[in-house]
Parts: structure tokens; sequence; C-alpha cells
């Protein structure tokens, strides 16, 4: 995972590179003033070198400009390059959702998504920009402290610096209960959005149902969970400080204690000690850095980890030998097809031994009741889920045999649930087709009875539907989604009941459009509405045992089976 980690090092090498020369500047100078400090108490001072005094004050005051100068240069562009990287990680894991199976999203809350995504990442960016600085300011004031104090007195030196040992093992010892205390914080505070956002979406259901006492208690239980996980971290962490407090506290004490006892031995002299004691405090402040260091990769890299969890999820399986399928005439074939969703308690038998054909240029409605397979066939097709069992076939190729991408191209699909993305009404028409001119646009809203309303909008075309449509009714954003179809103008359409939440006389005009659509095309309809289906070329009944009934509205009414009793019972008035 280290390895993995370095690796967004090198897209900002040279920024990388920028920043610990500062670095090395701003650590270079630090060393450097004790030693002033040194020759001023033993030298310049009693034997009253104004001059040399005056000097190498001067001296120091240019290299506190220059520290200053290089400290601004590593706190601004090592916070750049830590964004950079973060935002580099988040390109990455959402390049990598958009590859991720439906089946990863039915099982994983989208607050989680979310928190992942930009709570964990923003841990990993102050990681990214501080862990090496620190380390590396760490290491330089460590090495260049022993060489210089070691010339001074060596054995005070090692003295000092065999505190380092026990120092690090304390650190080791804490870390290890910080690393849980952490992970289990992270994972609470991704349940709290997780609800936060299905609150927000469902906001108007719990109104309608005056539920918000309960959707209170609720994230309040949550809440709670997250503050005593995090509770136990930062307790955790409480100690983890504490003890390195006391250490580098200890530390200081020995060095005062030693050095005076040196200094009253005539050992060293009083411009030494004052070395010694600058040095020391120069000392300290690495320790203190390589404190907040291990805070910073505890929460760095839990956030880390938790990006490579969903970076190691694996993404649509695609087969080696598929190829573009180009444009397809639109002849479906489902050979012994199988379904199964997996769930935590067991599969889910959806679709058993399903054996179907539809002709291209044809119309296929699949009617019957709810559980019976109607809209996962419709999920099958486009490769939305894997089979468990069989082939689906179009045009004779298998579809596991062609991209992705060129399958679902040559597919429309207009649900039930429709889904708007935040943004106007012409960018939500021209999703499929971001290259599409005006002309094409309106054309396509003309055909799905949408233009007219739009016209009314006083920004019309430029007007924002709000999240999710939110601003427009479901007929509206149905015939919204129906043209976004109509401009995308696919061989296969697939139609998981798209007339259903318009009224009656809406939705005979674009049954009309629908079906001009239809023309030529391979169509499949899933509908409860049997009106909607009266005209289809075949009417497919499906049951949780299969196909039940086929043939067109005609035949199956004087069959008198289960479709007939159904459109009894719709216009029984």
């Amino acid at each position: 995972m280290i390895k993995r980690f370095i690796g967004y090092y090198k897209m900002q090498k040279k920024l990388f590179a920028f920043d610990m020369f500062c670095a090395f500047i701003v650590a270079a100078a630090d060393l450097f003033y004790p030693m002033i400090a040194r020759s001023i108490i033993n030298d310049y001072v009693p034997n009253r070198d104004l001059r040399n005094l005056l000097i190498w004050c001067a001296v120091l005051l240019c290299v506190y400009a220059l520290k200053a100068i290089m400290n601004y240069i590593v706190g601004y562009y090592g916070h750049i390059m830590g964004v950079r990287m973060q935002a580099q990680m988040r390109h990455d894991m959402f390049e990598h959702l958009q590859k991720l199976p439906f089946k990863y999203f039915d099982e994983t809350k989208t607050g989680s998504i979310m928190s992942r995504l930009i709570n964990d990442l923003f841990d990993v960016s102050e990681l990214a920009h501080h862990g090496p600085e620190n380390l590396f300011l760490a290491a330089m004031m460590f090495v260049g402290s022993f060489v210089i104090l070691s010339q001074i007195n060596l054995l005070l030196t090692a003295i000092i610096f065999a505190f380092l040992p026990p120092l690090v093992l304390v650190a080791v010892l804490m870390r290890r209960r910080m690393t849980a205390a952490f992970k289990k914080s992270r994972e609470k505070i991704a349940e709290v959005n997780a609800d936060v956002e299905t609150a927000v979406s469902g906001i108007r259901v719990s109104r309608a149902y005056t539920a918000a006492d309960s959707e209170t208690c609720k994230f309040d239980a949550k809440n709670g969970e997250f503050v005593t996980a995090r509770s136990g971290a930062l307790e955790a962490m409480g100690r983890f400080h504490a003890s390195m407090t006391l250490a580098t506290d200890l530390m200081y004490l020995v060095v005062i204690l030693s050095g005076g006892l040196f200094y009253f031995n005539g050992q060293i002299d009083i411009g030494d000690f004052a070395a010694f004691l600058l040095y020391i405090s120069l000392f300290l402040t690495p320790v203190r850095r390589v404190i907040d260091l291990f805070q910073q990769l505890q929460e760095g890299m839990t956030g880390f980890r938790r990006f490579t969890e969903i970076m190691d999820t694996e993404p649509e399986a695609e087969s080696p030998t598929a190829t573009d399928c180009g444009e397809l005439n639109g002849e479906i074939e489902f050979k012994d097809v199988t379904f199964a969703y997996s769930e935590k308690d067991g599969a889910r038998l959806v679709v058993n031994d399903l054996n179907m054909r539809m002709k291209a240029g044809r119309t296929i409605a699949l009617v019957g009741p709810s559980g019976g397979g109607k809209t996962t066939i419709c999920n099958l097709i486009p490769r939305f889920y894997e089979l468990t069992k069989g082939i689906i076939t179009i045009d004779g190729k298998d579809i596991t045999e062609m991209t992705r991408q060129s399958l679902r191209r040559n597919i429309g699909i207009v649900a039930q649930d429709v889904f708007l993305f935040a943004g106007t009404i012409k960018e939500n028409i021209a999703y499929g087709k971001p290259d599409a001119t005006d002309d094409e646009i309106i054309s396509a809203a003309k055909r799905a009875n949408i233009h007219e309303f739009v016209s009314t909008l006083p920004s019309g075309y430029d007007t924002y539907v709000g999240e999710r449509g939110v601003k427009l009714s479901g007929g509206q954003k149905q015939r919204i989604s129906i043209a976004r179809v109509f401009l995308k103008n696919p061989p296969i359409l697939i139609l998981d009941e798209a007339t259903s939440a318009l009224d009656n006389a809406t939705e005979m005009l674009i049954q009309q459009s629908l079906e001009e659509l239809a023309h030529g095309r391979t169509v499949l309809v899933v509908a409860h509405r049997l009106s909607t289906v009266k005209n289809a070329d075949e009417i497919i009944l499906l049951t949780r045992e299969g196909v039940k009934e086929r043939g067109t509205h005609e035949e199956l009414m004087r069959l008198g089976g289960e479709y007939a009793t159904l459109y009894k019972y719709q216009f029984k008035e």
C-alpha cells in the first residue's frame, strides 16, 4: 500500500522536489543558528568584538528572512502538491466507480461512497504534504544535530541520543491502538453520511408521513455511535501525545542535568552548554514533528486504505476477445437464461431457464405480476448484470463478446424511475449525444411532446432542472427522458414503464411518438397498463415460473388465459 501511495508523488515529482529543497534550506537555517550563538557567547561578547557581533547578527537576519520565504513556499506549494494528489486520487476513484458493476452499488450506501471520496481523501492530502516534509526535516535535524553536538562533546551527545530508542518503542506500541481506533471512526462517519444522504433524498416522504422525529432519532443514534468511536480514537491519540510529550520533557531535563554536571566538571564551557540547550530545543522540534506525523499517518493511511478498498474492487469484466459490435439490427435471443441477485442472506432467483426470441424490428411487450423478472430482463440485455447461466445473443452474437460501450451505444432505455442530472433541460436531453445541435435537441423534444412546455419557460432549454429534476413534474421528467432516447436514436429500445407517470391524454401523444420511433427497430416494452401494449407484435406474459403465455393481443384474448383475465380486470368498468 505504501508503494501505491508513493506512486502518486511521481505525478508531482517536480513540485515535490522543490518542496523538499525548500525544507532542506529551512533545516539548514535552523542548524546554522546555534553555531553562531555559540561563537557570540564564547568569543564575540567576552572579547567585546562589536564588528563581528554586528556582522553575524546581520547574517542571522538574512538567514531568518530566507527561512521565512522557504517556510512560505513549503506551506503554500506543499499544500498545492497535496491538493493535486488528492484531486488525482479522487479522479481515479470516480473513474473506477464508473466501471464497477451494478451489484456493487446495490450493496453499498451512496453516503459511504461519498465519505470515501471526500472526507477520507482530505486527510490523505494532508499526509501527502506534511508526511514527507516532517520526516525529511526530522531526519535532517537528527543527523545534523548529532554531527554538530558530537564535535562539541561526544559523551554528552551519546547520553542524549540514548533516549531515542525508548521514544520510538513507545510510539510504535501506541500506534497499533490508534490504527484500530481511527479505522472504526472512519467507518462510523461513513454511516452518518449515508444516513444523511438517505434522509435528504427522502425529505418529501418523511415530511408527508410526519416522520421528522423518527428520522432525527435514527440520525442521533448513528451520530452517537460516531461520537463514541471518535472518542476512542481521540483517547488513544491523547495517550500517544501525553506519552511522547513526557518523553521529550524528560529528554530536556537530562540535557539540563547532564550539561550542568559537565559544566561543573570543566568538560564544556558556557557557550557549549548554551549551544547544547539550543540544539536540544531544535532537536525536540523534529521529535514533535514526528509525533504529529504519527497522527497524520493514522488518519491519512486509514483514509488511503479505504480508498484502495474501492480501487481494488473488480470492475465490470470484459472478455479479452470482445470487439466493437458496430451498429446492430436488434434480433435478441435468450437461451436457457438463469439469473439470481446475489444477496448476503443467499441468492434470489429471478429468471429461471428463460428461452425467448425477439425478431429485429418488432415490438415485444412483457407483462405480468410484479416479481416476474420483467425489469431484470431489461437490465440483462445491456449487461448491467452478469448471467448466472445461459447466454443472450443479439444478431446471433453473444453479448459477452461485444464491448460494453458498443453494446450500450445501440440501446436506448426509458425507465420507470426517471433520473435527471443536475443541469439544464438541454444538457439532459443531449446526455446521450453531447455534440447534438440545438435543432436536433428541439426536434427530439417536439417528438416527445415537451417542446411547448419548455418554450413557456423564461430560460427555455437553458432552464436548470434542479437536483434529480426536482423542479419538474413527474410527467415532464418522463418526457425529457423520452426526448433523450429520441435524440440517441438507437436500434434497440427498452421502455420500462416509460409512460407510467403520464396522464391519459399525454400518454396517447407519447404513444404515437413511441410507435413512430419503434418503426424498424427492436422494442422491448414493460407495462402494467395493458392498454399501452395492445398493438405490440408479440406480448409475453411472465410469472415467477417463466413464460406463461405469448402471442398477439387478439390471440391471448381468444386464449382466455391469465392475460385475458388481467385485461378484463383493468377494463371491467
